[in-house]
């Protein structure tokens, strides 16, 4: 459990912290994929600006004259089939990581909206009630959870 969360002390109970805990891994979750769907991302775009700057100079240029020979010369290269594949495969991944980042921010903004609506039921005591602001700006300022509204 992070440090931040266990020295809430007497502001809130076990199970609120756990709460708090999990939605920290989910935001971190969260991120990952988000960071690793960008890099895929721009992966994609080099390999395919490559392919098509390396299509350019040794298929479309010399050969423009005759459509024929352009689809002859691209098939007899190999090395265009290798980047057509990893192409293809970049472009795959990038999807792949897009569904899993959605999903994860789905999970993340769950969470997080489902301690916005429990809030009255977490902080039940007077003193609790009174500290929450602590724990809310502390969850903003330390891992960027906006806890105080639902919305995004």
């Amino acid at each position: 459990m992070e440090q931040e969360i266990v020295a809430l002390d007497n502001r809130t109970d076990e199970a609120t912290k756990i709460l708090l805990q999990n939605v920290v891994d989910r935001k971190r979750k969260f991120d990952r994929y988000k960071s690793q769907h960008l890099l895929s991302v721009w992966i994609t775009i080099g390999l395919s600006s490559i392919h098509l700057y390396f299509l350019y100079l040794h298929v479309l240029k010399p050969y423009s004259y005759s459509f024929a020979e352009v689809f002859s010369m691209y098939v007899q290269n190999p090395a265009n089939l290798y980047f057509l594949i990893f192409t293809v495969g970049a472009y795959g991944l990038m999807i792949l990581l897009k569904e899993k980042r959605e999903k994860a921010e789905k999970e993340y903004h769950a969470l997080r909206c489902e301690i916005v609506d429990r809030s009255k039921d977490l902080w039940k005591k007077e003193e609790e009630w009174k500290n929450r602001h602590i724990i809310f700006q502390m969850m903003k300022k330390k891992y960027d959870i906006n806890l105080y509204h639902e919305s995004k």
